[in-house]
């Protein structure tokens, strides 16, 4: 029986060619576009999932509210480690500190080496830890134990950089690397490498204890002083709930903190499993993605499928038509309901498993370039447990969701009327069920559209936005701000103003527009602490000329090795309450405490977008002080750029032959703050014209059947005088009506879903009517080409060949 429903299907199959082909396909695309974001979705979702105690681990975070908002750090206090341990014993307490852009000198076996061509700047982060943070996390050791840590001079490796620094990872330990030519430390044990779907990339990881002794990392004991690259991670007892420990960090909040005049600043516990997730705070890996970014995906995966099953469920009611005969003999010679339900449901799983394997052959081949479209860095893999068990899954659903529904129809048939050739597309039933399925079909492709046009418009937006400064041919070069280093400062800015291709340089603390949020309190005009933070950045006297920040009071300050005039934006003028920015000329601010002088502001500049432009612009100040220059901002001249560059950087090497240049040009940053936007940007496009191309597939099949069931009626027509647009327009008028109904359903839905990604961006477009006609528009253009052709094909046919046929 099986073999005899098994020969029938592939003989059906071989006679409906076109009707195989477009339900494969639609099929096939569909599946391997969901085979493509099941890997993305459950990758994001695995992030840290290895740890042991995954479910009981914590980082504690930092919440400050102030009058006027919230603000968030997933750091803490220096001190604070010290004291957790104190106040909150009962929990493994382990700390993790981070600094980025540093350079490691590779010095091989003789630490007191001074100098090595072996200079490698590591952007992914160099780490510091204590062995406690072994104790809250678990990674597997190739050589050493946690305990090295203990030992200020001791430093751990990945594999991978062991033998990116030394050759073979065993020949590593015992040997020496330098850390931002600062703090040399002996290699004494080796990490197994971290698994990609980590936010912990653990590749140099130092003694915390050397870092606290080392003068280069500014390491303090002041309670006011938080970053983001100091966090501290708690291992709870599963006897201990979160809640008791976040009543304890309440108490510890107040004894440690006190009274803050600026901010109400309280600790708090964030699980492990969160941390990839919470847009509030950074990590240490390169992203976060929300869980809603994870669920849109997952919802264009169903929707795309769903696409592909609809395709089905028409053709297969429709071609149901021309196999009347068949079913009517087979009832005639013994055959019940439900033999004809099985062999129905047996030929649409023979197409499925086709498709199927179609499918998994164009997932394997696009899998590589899955990188573009998800920070995804190492190699994956369709073949895993989860993903054949969710390939399974799918095929045994889309078999049961697409057959179901024709098979019951085409099992229902009469005999009499099957023998008798009675059986029509209005006989069976389900027009209004197929013009329904359409409108889904077409709604789901125009909120695929209009996110694309919404998400194009707002990328274009930002990429063309006013930033407030000048981004263009500024080459910037990163370093730690040693005394070595700015000791030479001077003497290079000299020499790199000579040359011709060079317009200005500076020294500063970081760019106008970073991922810096180094804040501090502060008073005005000699009252109390104002109730809200400022931000701050150090730099040189040409910084402003060199990024072309423009003055609308006062100017800028005179050179200077320490803090003295200051120069503050717009917005710091209107939150203090000024009408006029010239009212702030000659004003004077103390920063971080009552026994700090005052300072007289000398200049404001037109507000400039201080991080991106999903941020609202802070309140900042500008001011000189060395000590914190790290950054060389030069400005090129827009001719011969590639060799100015190589100038630049010979330049560097020759005043500073021990640091590795860590260099880029400024509009490359400024387009990192949007990459995961871009991302998301580039997945509307593609699975926009994935629904588009499924949609077609299923109007062609229609309009294909249609045309073979309307063929005596279009020669009648013809006869009697209709012309070729007559025909084409008695074809596509049903399709632009459905078109239509489906966009009145997709419009609202696709309002607020991309009205909800724009409520990311302080600074956005506004969704126009235009965005949304021009949706229906390319929706309707593309289905009359869809129609056009097969309507265009029966228009033209000779009406005497036709009539003659019947």
């Amino acid at each position: 029986m099986f073999r005899n429903y098994l020969k029938t299907a592939f003989r059906n199959l071989l006679r409906n060619k076109g009707y195989a082909i477009i339900n494969i396909s639609g099929l096939a695309v569909g599946m391997a576009a969901c085979i493509l974001l099941f890997i993305a979705v459950r990758y994001e979702l695995s992030y840290d999932k290895f740890q042991p105690d995954y479910k009981n681990i914590y980082r504690v975070v930092t919440q400050d509210k102030y009058a006027d908002g919230m603000e968030y750090t997933p750091g803490t206090p220096y001190p604070a480690l010290d004291a957790l341990r104190v106040d909150i014993s009962q929990v493994i307490t382990g700390v993790l500190y981070a600094t980025y852009g540093s350079q490691v000198t590779v010095l091989g076996k003789d630490a007191g080496r001074s100098f090595s061509e072996k200079k490698f700047i590591e952007q992914s982060g160099i780490f510091f830890a204590d062995p406690q943070f072994f104790a809250v996390f678990h990674f597997n050791w190739l050589s050493g134990r946690p305990s090295v840590l203990a030992e200020p001079g001791n430093t751990v490796l990945s594999k991978k950089m062991a033998e990116k620094y030394f050759g073979k990872w065993q020949d590593a330990i015992g040997q020496f690397i330098k850390l931002d030519n600062a703090l040399t430390l002996k290699v004494a044990g080796i990490l197994e490498n971290v698994p990609g779907n980590s936010d912990f990339p653990l590749g140099i990881v130092g003694s915390y204890e050397g870092f606290k002794k080392c003068s280069a990392y500014s390491y303090t004991t002041d309670w006011g002083n938080t970053t983001s690259n100091e966090q501290v991670y708690m291992l709870l007892p599963s006897n201990i709930p979160a809640d008791n420990i976040n009543k304890q960090l309440v108490q510890f909040s107040k004894k440690h903190y006190g009274e803050d005049k600026t901010s109400i600043r309280t600790n708090f516990l964030q699980p492990l499993s969160e941390i990839h997730f919470d847009n509030r705070f950074e990590n240490f890996g390169d992203h976060t993605t929300s869980k809603s970014t994870l669920w849109t995906l997952s919802l264009i995966g169903v929707f795309i499928i769903i696409m592909a099953c609809i395709n089905f469920i028409n053709l297969a009611t429709a071609q149901a038509v021309n196999r009347s005969k068949e079913i009517g003999i087979r009832k005639v010679l013994g055959s019940n309901r439900w033999n004809l339900l099985w062999q129905m449901m047996g030929e649409t799983a023979l197409i499925v498993f086709i498709a199927l394997i179609i499918a998994i052959g164009m997932a394997n081949v696009c899998l590589p370039f899955i990188k573009h479209i998800d920070s995804i860095s190492e190699p994956l893999s369709i073949f895993t447990t989860q993903t054949i068990l969710f390939l399974a899954g799918t095929a045994v659903i889309v078999t049961i969701f697409s057959g179901i529904y024709p098979s019951l129809i085409v099992s229902g048939f009469s005999p009499m009327l099957a023998l008798k050739n009675k059986i029509t597309s209005a006989t069976i039933g389900g027009i209004s069920l197929r013009r329904g399925l359409v409108v889904t079909q077409f709604a789901i492709s125009q909120v695929l559209i209009i996110g694309t046009i919404v998400a194009i418009s707002q990328m274009n937006f930002v990429r063309n936005a006013d930033l407030g400064f000048n981004k263009n041919a500024v080459f910037v070069l990163n370093s730690n701000s040693d005394s070595i280093i700015l000791s030479r400062q001077q003497a290079l800015k000299e020499s790199l103003l000579h040359m011709p291709g060079v317009q200005s340089v500076s020294f500063s603390s970081d760019m106008p527009s970073s991922d810096n949020n180094w804040s501090t309190n502060f008073a005005f005009n000699h009252k109390p602490d104002e109730k809200f933070s400022v931000y701050a950045k150090m730099a040189d006297e040409d910084y402003f000329k060199t990024y072309g920040l423009q003055f609308v009071a006062g100017h800028g300050y005179e050179h200077s090795d320490t803090l003295k005039d200051i120069v503050i934006n717009e917005t710091l003028v209107k939150k203090l309450g000024l009408k006029d920015p010239n009212d702030a000329i000659g004003k004077e601010i103390k920063f971080g405490g009552s026994r700090r002088p005052w300072k007289t502001i000398v200049g404001v500049v037109k507000d400039f977008k201080t991080n991106s432009l999903r941020e609202e612009t802070k309140p900042i100040f500008i001011a000189t002080r060395q000590q914190f220059y790290s950054t060389t901002s030069v400005k090129i001249r827009s001719t011969n750029l590639a060799r100015t560059k190589d100038a630049i950087l010979k330049m560097w090497d020759k005043y500073n032959p021990e640091y590795a240049a860590n260099s880029y040009f400024m509009d490359e940053t400024i387009n990192d703050f949007y990459k995961q936007e871009n991302q998301l940007s580039l997945l509307y496009k593609i699975f926009a014209g994935i629904a588009i191309f499924i949609s077609c597939l299923g109007l062609y099949g229609l309009v294909s059947f249609m045309a073979v069931q309307r063929t005596k009626e279009v020669g009648i027509r013809k006869v009697l005088g209709a012309s070729i647009g007559n025909i084409v327009y008695l074809f596509s008028k049903e399709f632009t009506l459905l078109i239509i109904i489906a966009f009145t359903i997709a419009a609202p839905l696709a309002w607020y879903m991309m009205n909800s990604w724009l409520q990311n961006f302080h600074y956005r477009i506004q969704m126009s009517a235009g965005m949304f006609v021009l949706a229906v528009l390319i929706s309707v253009v593309i289905a009359w080409i869809t129609v056009g052709y097969k309507s265009l094909k029966a228009a033209t046919a000779n009406p005497v060949k036709s009539l003659r046929t019947e």
